[in-house]
C-alpha cells in the first residue's frame, strides 16, 4: 500500500535553551500561592452561588431539559422493569448480608430517594450490590455469629438475633455513608483512581467466589454457620462437604432448574437484545413460579424446605446508629465505602460517555454518602449499583433517574402491600438467583491469560488481589491488591527501560538503536533516554544504566588519570627519556612557542590529551566519547536527592572532557534547578537544548571547532 506523505522544510538556527530565550520573549507567569487558592475558594458571588446549587442538586440541571413526550414513556417502562429486578436482587443479596430477606426491599427503596436529587448519573440503578452485601455480612456474622454469644455491645440488650444483625448492618452502612460524605466534602474523589481496572477485576472475581461458596448452604439446604477471617472460605467449604450427605434434594433440584432456566434466558436476552423491546424478566417469572409451586405443594412442611417466612409489612420507624458498632467496624467500613463508590463511579462513567454528559466524582461521593446514611436510618444496608440492573435500566429505555424513582416506587408497593406473597419463596431459589447472576464476574477469570501475554506486572496485581481476597478475606485482599499495585508503579519507575537513541538517516528523528536498521550514529556522540521521573529511588539505577550505555565509568577514568598524572610528574622530575619532545607536545597540547618542558612541575597543564601515546608504564582507559546527550523529554519531575545525584554524575563526565547536554527538559524542572542552585562553573545553563537535533548539531560543531575544522556538512546530518 502506497502512503502519500506531505513534506516540510524548516530553516532556523541551531538553538540552545539560552539562545532560544534570547530570540523569543518568554512570558513569566506568577504562580498562585496556597493563600491565593484559599481566598479564591472562599470567595462567593451570585454566579458561584448558582453553580454551587446546581452542582449540589444535579436534578435541577437535567429536569430543565427533560423531554416529557420523548422520555417519559421510556422512563416508566424502564422503571417498572428495573424495579422488579431490584426487588429480586434485594431479596437475594440480603442473604449475603446475613439479614432477613425483607430488608433487601428497604435497600431498593430508601437510597434511591436521595440519589434522585443528588446524583449526577442519569442511568445507574442504585440499590444492593453483591460484593458490598458480602462485606457487610462479614461484619454482621463477626459481631452477631449464628452460634455463640454476640459481641459485648450495649445496644444489643433486649434484641433478638435478627434485630441485632439489622442494627449492625445499618450502623456499618451509616458509617460507610459518613466516610463517603466526608471524602466528597473534602474533594478527594480522585482516590478511586488508585483502584485500577485490573485490581477491581481481580477483587470482584474473588468476591464472586466468596458469594458462590456462601450460597451453597441455601442451594443444598444445609445448616452452615457463618465464618470470618483468613481462610474462612476453606473452612466453609470443609463444613459444606462434611454435611454433603444431608443435602435437601428438593432444594438442590429447584436450584439447578432455576439456574439452568435463568442462564439460558439471559443468554437469549443478550443474543437478541436488539430485537427485544425489553429483556425478558426471567428472575421475576421464576420467582413467581417458585412461590406458587412452594405454596401449592407446601414445600416447607412436606420437604423441610427453608422459606423466606414472615415479611416485614410496611416501613419501620428510623433508628439511630450504634456508636459501639462504629468502633468495632471502622476498619471494615472504609474499604466498603471505597469499593461501593469505585464500582458505582466506573459504571456511571461508562454510561455518561455513551450518552454524552458529565459526572462529578466528588458529587457522586456526596450523593452516595447521604443515600447510605439516609437508608441506614431506615434499616437498609450498603447501597451502590449492580451492572445488570443498570444495563436493564438503560437498555429498556431509561433516560433519567425518573426511571430509578419509579423502580423505588415498585419496591415500595411490594413492601407495603404485596410482601406476604413472597413468604412461601424457598431460600434456595434466592441462592440460585445469586449464583446465576455471578456469571459476569466469574467470567473475568479469562483475563488471567490475556494479562499474562500482554503485561506481566498487571497479571501479578490481578492474581495477587484475587488470591489474597479469596484466602485472606475481602478487606485484607483489597489491601494486598493496593500494595501490589503500588509496588508495580514503584517497579516501573524505579527500573524503567532506558535506551540509546540514534538518528534515523535522512530525518531529524531519533529512535531506539535496537529497533531500526537505517540509522546513523555520529562518532563520539551518545544519546541516552530515561522514560520516567528521576527521584531518590531510581537515581542510582539511572547512573548505572548511563555508565553501561557509554561503556566506561567516568569516576574510575578520573581516578586513573589522577594516578597517571602523578606518575608523569615523577617521570618529569627524573628527566626520564621515555617522554620525548614530540610526546610532550602530544600529551600537553600547547602553543609552538611554549613547546619546552614545563619549568614548574607543580603547575602541569590542566588540559591533557589522554588519547595520546603514554609512557609504557602508564595506562589510562581510553575515552572516545566527546559528547553525551541526555533526553529528558519523559522526565516529569526531579526530587532533591535525584538532583544531587544527577549533578554528581554530570560533573564526573565533564571532568573527563565529555561535553554533556540535556534535551527537552520540562520548564518546571528548569525552574526547580535554578531555585535549588543546581548550576555552577561546571554545570551551565548552556547545556540545555530544546530538541535532540539541536543538541546533536551543536555537539558535532563544537567538536570540530575544538579540532580546528568544520565538517558537519560532510556527515549524514
Amino acid at each position: 500500500m502506497v502512503t502519500f506523505r506531505k513534506q516540510y522544510v524548516v530553516s532556523r538556527p541551531v538553538y540552545s535553551d539560552d539562545s532560544f530565550d534570547e530570540d523569543h520573549q518568554k512570558i513569566y507567569r506568577l504562580h498562585k500561592t496556597s493563600l491565593d487558592h484559599l481566598k479564591a475558594y472562599l470567595t462567593c458571588d451570585s454566579k458561584r452561588a448558582k453553580n454551587a446549587v446546581l452542582s449540589f442538586l444535579p436534578i435541577i440541571g437535567w429536569m430543565r431539559i427533560y423531554r416529557v413526550r420523548e422520555w417519559l414513556l421510556g422512563d416508566v417502562v424502564s422503571g417498572i422493569s428495573t424495579g422488579m429486578l431490584a426487588i429480586m436482587q434485594g431479596l437475594a443479596f440480603s442473604l449475603l448480608a446475613s439479614l432477613p430477606p425483607s430488608y433487601g426491599l428497604f435497600t431498593a427503596f430508601f437510597p434511591m430517594l436521595t440519589y434522585f436529587f443528588l446524583g449526577t448519573s442519569r442511568h445507574i440503578s442504585v440499590g444492593s450490590f453483591p460484593v458490598l452485601s458480602l462485606m457487610v455480612g462479614a461484619v454482621v456474622t463477626r459481631l452477631v455469629p449464628e452460634v455463640g454469644q454476640p459481641a459485648n455491645i450495649t445496644g444489643f440488650d433486649g434484641l433478638t438475633q435478627d434485630q441485632q444483625r439489622v442494627l449492625v448492618a445499618s450502623s456499618v452502612t451509616f458509617l460507610m455513608g459518613i466516610f463517603q460524605l466526608a471524602m466528597g466534602v473534602l474533594q478527594v474523589g480522585f482516590i478511586v483512581r488508585y483502584l485500577s481496572d485490573t485490581l477491581v477485576s481481580g477483587f470482584t472475581t474473588a468476591a464472586a467466589v466468596h458469594i458462590m461458596v456462601s450460597q451453597l448452604k441455601f442451594v443444598l439446604g444445609l445448616t452452615v454457620p457463618g465464618i470470618n477471617g483468613p481462610l474462612a472460605l476453606i473452612y466453609t467449604l470443609e463444613k459444606v462437604f462434611v454435611q454433603i450427605t444431608s443435602t435437601n434434594i428438593c432444594d438442590l433440584v429447584m436450584s439447578i432448574v432455576i439456574m439452568v432456566v435463568v442462564f439460558i434466558v439471559k443468554e437469549l436476552n443478550d443474543r437478541y437484545k436488539a430485537r427485544l423491546p425489553v429483556p425478558i424478566p426471567i428472575e421475576v417469572i421464576m420467582t413467581v413460579i417458585a412461590c406458587g409451586v412452594s405454596f401449592g405443594f407446601n414445600f416447607e412442611t412436606r420437604y423441610d424446605v427453608e422459606v423466606v417466612g414472615k415479611m416485614v409489612s410496611g416501613y419501620e420507624s428510623p433508628i439511630a446508629p450504634n456508636i459501639e458498632v462504629f468502633q468495632e467496624s471502622a476498619v471494615e467500613a472504609f474499604p466498603i465505602a471505597i469499593v461501593g463508590f469505585a464500582v458505582a463511579f466506573s459504571v456511571a462513567k461508562v454510561y455518561s460517555i455513551k450518552h454524552d454528559y458529565t459526572i462529578d466524582g466528588n458529587q457522586e461521593l456526596i450523593a452516595f454518602g447521604v443515600s447510605n446514611m439516609f437508608g441506614a436510618s431506615f434499616k437498609s444496608f450498603a447501597a451502590s449499583t449492580a451492572l445488570s440492573r443498570t444495563a436493564l435500566q438503560e437498555s429498556s429505555g431509561g433516560k433519567t433517574q425518573i426511571a430509578g424513582l419509579i423502580s423505588a416506587m415498585i419496591a415500595m408497593v411490594v413492601t407495603v402491600a404485596l410482601g406476604f406473597l413472597l413468604e412461601p419463596l424457598p431460600m434456595s431459589v434466592l441462592g440460585a438467583l445469586v449464583i446465576v447472576n455471578l456469571k459476569g464476574m466469574l467470567m473475568q477469570f479469562r483475563e488471567i491469560l490475556y494479562l499474562w501475554r500482554r503485561d506481566k506486572p498487571e497479571w501479578v496485581v490481578w492474581v495477587g488481589t484475587c488470591l489474597g481476597a479469596i484466602l485472606l478475606g475481602l478487606d485484607i485482599g483489597l489491601a494486598v491488591g493496593l500494595g501490589l499495585e503500588l509496588l508495580t508503579v514503584v517497579f516501573r519507575t524505579q527500573f524503567p527501560r532506558c535506551s540509546v537513541l540514534v538518528n534515523i538517516s535522512g530525518t531529524n528523528l531519533y529512535k531506539d538503536r535496537k529497533d531500526y536498521l537505517d540509522i546513523f550514529e555520529p562518532n563520539g556522540v551518545k544519546i541516552f533516554r530515561i522514560p520516567s521521573p528521576i527521584f531518590f529511588a531510581n537515581i542510582e539505577f539511572f547512573r548505572d544504566k548511563l555508565v553501561e550505555a557509554v561503556g566506561f565509568n567516568p569516576l574510575r577514568v578520573l581516578r586513573k588519570r589522577h594516578k597517571a598524572l602523578r606518575k608523569i610528574k615523577k617521570l618529569l622530575r627524573k628527566q626520564d627519556g621515555d617522554i620525548s619532545e614530540k610526546g610532550m607536545r602530544e600529551l600537553f597540547p600547547m602553543n609552538e612557542e611554549a613547546s619546552d618542558r614545563p619549568s614548574d612541575l607543580n603547575d602541569l597543564p590542566i588540559r591533557v590529551n589522554w588519547n595520546a601515546e603514554l609512557p609504557a608504564n602508564i595506562s589510562v582507559p581510553r575515552v572516545d566519547l566527546h559528547s553525551l546527550i541526555l533526553d529528558f523529554s519523559a522526565v516529569s519531575f526531579l526530587d532533591i536527592s535525584a538532583m544531587k545525584g544527577l549533578k554528581t554524575a554530570l560533573k564526573e563526565f565533564v571532568r573527563v572532557d565529555v561535553n554533556v547536554y540535556i534535551v527537552s527538559c520540562d520548564a518546571y524542572i528548569l525552574e526547580k534547578l535554578h531555585s535549588c542552585l543546581f548550576f555552577d562553573e561546571e554545570i551551565l545553563t548552556s547545556m540545555f537544548f530544546p530538541t535532540l537535533h539541536d543538541a546533536v548539531l551543536h555537539a558535532l560543531e563544537k567538536h570540530q571547532e575544538d579540532k580546528g575544522g568544520r565538517v558537519i556538512k560532510d556527515t549524514k546530518l
